[in-house]
């Protein structure tokens, strides 16, 4: 088995945990390649030097016979981590290195049991669909993709922006607000769930439009098929608006209209057989729990 690690850093908490995981790689005589600035910071700040085939930087040098990634960080770092792969056909693992998340949910006391796992080939694949974005001129042109959501606001704090939305050419609405997220149903639990758009199971095939404090108070989020297409015509009186898509962002001129629509592929995400979407949800929303004290 041969396996890539990417990552950016971690606190000493992770460090006894990203030792063993090496550790844990080695004993089962797996063929690692690890990103090269994570196999610097690992070298420099820990007390061990990890035992690897090779290093890669970017796209264009990982192996491409890899048969799995693990992205070792938070969600951002997950994200990251989808932009450097691109369209290669690799899934992905999320080890959390701090606070559990929802693409990085494999905390540092499961990684044992869950490498264990994958090396039995106890785990499926889950397919995450992701968006594509339009913009004239071109937007993001290095990788115009996102797994969580692409989201329009106001590039500064004065004025709200007016948003015109167009579901396959026929018009939706105007949105007065501070800006506009759309997401796919992985980004349902990002930035979208905390403006009250709602959770959308992975592989319900839609698209979440949320907006960011709207003017109109009965505006709410909506949910279209993901055969959509999507377009925005943005204005403000700065004549210019921030589109982020994911963890990157962009200035754009209100002269630009955006396009979005279903990618042509899709991310791999491994799921060990005894985790399930909706035991995440309750873990990390804190779902069925009284946290209050008893009384004495």
């Amino acid at each position: 088995m041969q396996i890539a690690i990417y990552g950016i850093n971690f606190g000493d908490s992770f460090s006894t945990a990203i030792y063993k995981i090496f550790e844990k790689l080695n004993k089962n005589r797996v063929k690692i390649f690890i990103y090269k600035p994570f196999f610097d910071f690992i070298e420099n700040n820990l007390f061990f030097t990890p035992k690897i085939k090779g290093v890669f930087t970017g796209n264009s040098d990982l192996p491409k016979n890899t048969d799995l990634m693990f992205s070792i960080g938070g969600d951002g770092t997950f994200l990251k981590c989808v932009s450097l792969i691109k369209k290669i056909d690799i899934p992905i693992l999320g080890i959390n290195s701090g606070r559990l998340g929802f693409l990085a949910y494999i905390s540092k006391d499961k990684v044992n049991l869950v490498i264990d796992q994958i090396i039995n080939g106890d785990y499926v694949i889950e397919q995450r669909t992701l968006i594509k974005v339009f913009g004239t001129p071109d937007i993001f042109s290095d990788f115009n993709y996102g797994l969580n959501e692409l989201t329009v606001q106001k590039k500064d704090s004065s004025s709200m922006i007016s948003i015109d939305v167009f579901i396959d050419k026929e018009f939706l609405n105007t949105y007065w607000a501070d800006g506009l997220i759309i997401s796919t149903p992985t980004g349902s639990t990002a930035y979208s769930l905390s403006v009250g758009g709602p959770i959308v199971a992975p592989g319900s095939k839609n698209f979440v439009i949320a907006p960011i404090a709207p003017h109109n108070l009965t505006v709410r989020p909506i949910v279209v098929p993901d055969n959509s297409i999507i377009e925005l015509k943005v204005k403000s009186r700065s004549e210019n608006f921030l589109a982020a898509l994911d963890f990157r962002s962009e200035v754009i001129s209100t002269e630009s209209n955006l396009t979005i629509k279903k990618a042509d592929f899709k991310v791999k995400m491994i799921k060990p057989n005894n985790i399930n979407f909706y035991t995440t949800l309750r873990n990390k929303l804190l779902w069925g729990l009284d946290r209050r004290t008893k009384e004495q």
